[in-house]
This record gives C-alpha cells, sequence and structure tokens, in this order.
C-alpha cells in the first residue's frame, strides 16, 4: 500500500486515486492566489481538509482559519457572527460589542461550510463585504475594511439554486472563481485499502493494540 510514487500531502491527507490527486494537485496549484475557491461535494468528502491543507501549505499557514458551518446557525444569529454588532444593537447582545468571523480571519482564512444554505438577505450582504472588502456590524454604519481569503463549500448545486431563484447569480460566480469538485469514497474505491490502514494504524496507536486486517 506504500507505493514508492504514492504522492505525499501530509499525514493526514490519503490519497491513491488519480481523481483525488487531480483535486490535491490544484489544491497545491492554487494555494497562494487570493482568488476565492468553491468546494463542491456530498458530506464527509473532506472538503474542509482541503481547505485545511490549502491553508497550511500556503503563505497564509500562520494566518488565521476560521470555520464557520453556515447551516448550523439561524439567519439573524448568523449575519451578528459573520459581520460583528456594535454593543445594545439587539437584545442579548454583548455591551461592548463583537467583532465578526471576517474580522476574526483578517489577513487569513475564512471558509463558510455550507454556504447554500445562506438567506438571499444574507446573500446580498455577503456579496456586499466580498465586493468592497469591508464589513459593516450590525447596528453600525462604519464600513470596516477587510483582507480575507474566501474558500467556502457545499453539497447543494448551487447552479440548480440560481436557476430557482434561491441563490444568487452574482454571488455564485463570485464564489466560484476556482472550482475544485470532490468525489465521495464510493467512487474513488482505491482510496479506501490506504484509508483503513491510516486510521487503523491511528486506533492501534492511541488504544495500544496489535490489530491488523486481513487479505480479504
Amino acid at each position: 500500500l506504500q507505493g514508492s510514487d504514492k504522492p505525499d500531502y501530509g499525514a493526514d491527507v490519503i490519497v491513491v486515486s488519480r481523481r483525488m490527486r487531480q483535486v490535491m494537485d490544484l489544491a497545491s496549484k492554487i494555494k497562494d492566489v487570493s482568488s476565492t475557491v468553491l468546494l463542491l461535494g456530498e458530506s464527509g468528502v473532506g472538503k474542509e481538509v482541503v481547505a485545511q491543507y490549502i491553508r497550511r501549505n500556503s503563505s497564509y499557514r500562520d494566518k488565521p482559519f476560521v470555520a464557520v458551518n453556515c447551516s448550523a446557525l439561524s439567519e439573524a444569529l448568523l449575519e451578528s457572527e459573520l459581520f460583528g454588532y456594535v454593543g445594545g444593537s439587539f437584545t442579548g447582545a454583548n455591551k461592548a460589542g463583537k467583532k465578526g468571523f471576517f474580522e476574526a480571519a483578517q489577513d487569513g482564512i475564512l471558509f463558510l461550510d455550507e454556504i447554500g444554505e445562506i438567506s438571499l438577505p444574507l446573500q446580498v450582504k455577503l456579496l456586499r463585504a466580498l465586493e468592497d472588502k469591508a464589513v459593516t456590524r450590525v447596528g453600525d454604519y462604519r464600513r470596516i475594511p477587510i483582507n480575507v481569503r474566501i474558500i467556502s463549500a457545499t453539497n447543494k448545486d448551487l447552479r440548480q439554486l440560481v436557476q430557482e431563484k434561491r441563490f444568487r447569480e452574482d454571488l455564485y460566480y463570485r464564489l466560484n472563481v476556482i472550482n475544485i469538485e470532490m468525489l465521495p469514497l464510493r467512487h474513488r474505491k482505491e482510496d479506501i485499502a490506504e484509508q483503513a490502514v491510516y486510521f487503523l494504524s491511528r486506533l492501534n496507536s492511541e488504544y495500544q493494540q496489535s490489530v491488523a486486517f486481513s487479505k480479504e
């Protein structure tokens, strides 16, 4: 399983199949550019692993990496978390205010997972932030300059959502400058044995065991 021609993408990236090598090679090529990246694929295919790989092997390696699951927060909460808010802007708000994920990721990478779940009104504000390279905190009028690389991911067909008027076309093209599509494991079975050995080795080490797979 440990072929001499197996590329080394790091200890936590297990790749054998030609298709996934293409994915990782593309990630290597674009790691230092500032363009937005859109990662496409079913849940569980490793989109955040690729995002972390881009960060770890780029000039962003020592910069902030902020990951946001857009489907895990309500619209109102996601807006205040992304853009921040000023004190007293809503019930329960911190009196001192709070900076958002954009500000927290300054000079680094903001990873927006499940981007297809963002509502249309919030899409407008996100597009404005990307175009102006500035954000406005909830309850404020001042524009705060940002320098953030955006990597987004989704398991949805955004082009279909655009046709259904559920996702803004201008935002889609803004996010989709570089497109990386990832296949689920069932379509790249060459990776299964290598991943099985890798995870078994980790578990053996963690639990001080010496379990092994039979050839069958």
